[in-house]
């Protein structure tokens, strides 16, 4: 299907009158696609919204590219807009990871690479426990908005995380054009099970402080949870869009604060809650596919997850009207240290 197929596709009226995650195709954004560490001299391959991307270093450098290293020349006639049809997209590394523009090139610039306040810049130090590499079986918009609604790890993630019984637990949201931050504050919570076995936390209960700050254009999700009696969790989970039904998260879990043995076993937890998310999300994408079913399942009551929705929709407006600007209150390289809670 080409772009003016997808476009108009998105536009149809069936689309406008229901959420469908898997159509928002956002342009001209950073994504990370890759760990730095993974990137070596042999090719690697990555999606973005079907489009492949190869990685790999020439000389210590990153590249990357349409196709595979070898067959550039013979294939450089087939280019796409995505690389003004040279066949190498603009990257940068940050952060430990590897960013990829997905868009138009002459729009690229290192300062729209979103800032996330609490790794190394340069990736210098970052430890590879920290890094675990998981995908769902959706759309990303529909895996960012399943995150936005923190409340649901109270029910789905009640054997790890923990439950909902608290004294108080308080939901506030705030947003830009291009961002939402969501913040839950909890008093006397019940202890997150993790926190007991392997973070040494004998108290009944903790109090609770959970950011996480979402740029829309390329589901990047900067999280800082932090727990009292106990630690901060700070981590990042990078949706890339590999496709309507699939996504790919490389997160990095920075606990390298917290005391051993919580630091190397906190970052595993991905691997117990990704196919707890996973099974409501499967079915939930498929739905939006099929006509015979409603397609939405989502509550009037959740008010940052609505926000989402409409922020997502306005600006996929934008760009299809072919403006891709960044608005006067985005951006990207903002330090959200404060907005986050950071104790520094």
């Amino acid at each position: 299907m080409n772009m003016d197929d997808k476009a108009a596709r998105f536009a149809a009226p069936d689309a406008k009158r229901d959420w469908i995650p898997g159509n928002l195709d956002l342009r001209d954004t950073w994504f990370p696609v890759a760990y730095s560490a993974d990137v070596g001299n042999r090719a690697l391959r990555r999606v973005i919204h079907a489009q492949d991307v190869y990685l790999w270093r020439e000389q210590g450098r990153v590249r990357a590219a349409e196709f595979r290293p070898e067959l550039l020349e013979r294939l450089r006639a087939g280019a796409s807009a995505f690389t003004g049809g040279s066949c190498l997209y603009r990257a940068h590394e940050r952060y430990g990871y590897v960013w990829v523009w997905y868009g138009n090139p002459d729009n690229a610039h290192e300062d729209l690479i979103p800032l996330i306040p609490f790794l190394p810049a340069d990736g210098v130090g970052i430890p590879r426990y920290t890094q675990r590499s998981v995908r769902f079986d959706a759309a990303s918009p529909l895996s960012v908005e399943n995150l936005i609604d923190l409340t649901h790890a109270d029910f789905l993630h009640a054997n790890t995380i923990g439950d909902g019984q608290s004294e108080s637990d308080v939901v506030e949201f705030s947003s830009t054009s291009e961002t939402l931050t969501r913040t839950r504050i909890v008093t006397r919570k019940s202890v997150a099970p993790v926190m007991r076995w392997i973070g040494g936390v004998r108290a009944q209960y903790q109090d609770l402080r959970a950011v996480l700050h979402v740029h829309l254009r390329n589901n990047l999700c900067i999280s800082y949870p932090s727990f009292t009696p106990g630690y901060a969790i700070p981590n990042v989970q990078p949706f890339v869009p590999v496709g309507k039904h699939r996504s790919r998260v490389d997160q990095t879990n920075y606990t390298v604060h917290a005391p051993a043995p919580f630091r190397w076993l906190m970052p595993r937890i991905s691997y117990v809650i990704q196919p707890q998310d996973n099974s409501v999300l499967r079915p939930q994408n498929a739905r939006y596919f099929d006509p015979g079913q409603r397609r939405d399942l989502s509550s009037r009551f959740d008010a940052p997850g609505n926000r989402y929705r409409v922020l997502m929709t306005r600006l996929a407006e934008r760009q299809r009207e072919g403006d891709f600007s960044y608005g006067p209150d985005a951006d990207p390289s903002l330090d959200i240290a404060g907005i986050l809670g950071m104790r520094r």
